[in-house]
């Protein structure tokens, strides 16, 4: 079974990971391109299985929270290193914090972790996640719900890219969490929609005001 499984990972990889167009839109789904010192990412989320989750990460989109953060945490599979995962976003940045939104489930949306899914992270339980994320790299049940597990909320997919994110899953790793943080994060420069109109928060963003102080 161990040997199955194996080889049903750089099967699964292989796949095309979605229907959607990186260079037009799609009904239903809502285009993101992140420009990072490694190269673009574009992804597509899915606003119509998971619009509470994508909703939250348009909000910090288009406030700008995620301009200047870094993609800081790279998890490879102990038997196959090309497949993996890599995280990112506010980490504990408390100025560029939002709010935590309720779990929307892979059993609620029927978005399964497979390759090259983008999720929300956290480190509580569900209902937790508010400004990280991560970006899987090969098929990875068991980030998906089961009845032991409520696992984790996949909401879009990468549609340009790829090798961007697999370049980053190579990044060099030590330290803490296991030994998957990055000693060189990956700096993600800006964080822009491609599909309809931005609607900022509003809110303060005292990040931007202790950047121009320091200035």
């Amino acid at each position: 079974m161990r040997f199955l499984s194996l080889l049903l990972i750089p099967l699964l990889a292989a796949m095309p990971v979605t229907a959607q167009r990186a260079d037009r839109a799609t009904p239903g789904w809502v285009r993101v391109r992140m420009e990072t010192a490694d190269g673009p990412i574009v992804l597509a989320l899915n606003q119509r299985r998971a619009p509470i989750t994508t909703a939250n990460f348009l909000r910090y989109v288009d406030d700008g929270r995620f301009d200047g953060v870094s993609f800081y945490r790279t998890a490879r599979n102990r038997r196959a290193p090309q497949y993996g995962f890599i995280q990112s976003g506010i980490r504990t940045d408390a100025r560029r914090f939002l709010d935590m939104i309720p779990h929307e489930s892979t059993k609620k949306t029927g978005i399964r972790h497979l390759d090259m899914t983008i999720s929300m992270a956290r480190k509580g339980p569900p209902g937790s996640a508010n400004g990280n994320f991560f970006i899987t790299v090969g098929a990875m049940p068991s980030m998906d719900w089961s009845p032991a597990n409520p696992g984790y909320a996949a909401f879009g997919r990468v549609v340009a890219g790829q090798a961007t994110v697999r370049r980053i899953l190579a990044e060099k790793t030590g330290g803490g969490m296991k030994g998957t943080l990055m000693l060189k994060p990956v700096r993600v420069d800006r964080v822009i929609r491609l599909d309809g109109t931005p609607r900022p928060t509003g809110r303060p963003r005292p990040w931007l005001i202790e950047r121009r102080t320091e200035g």
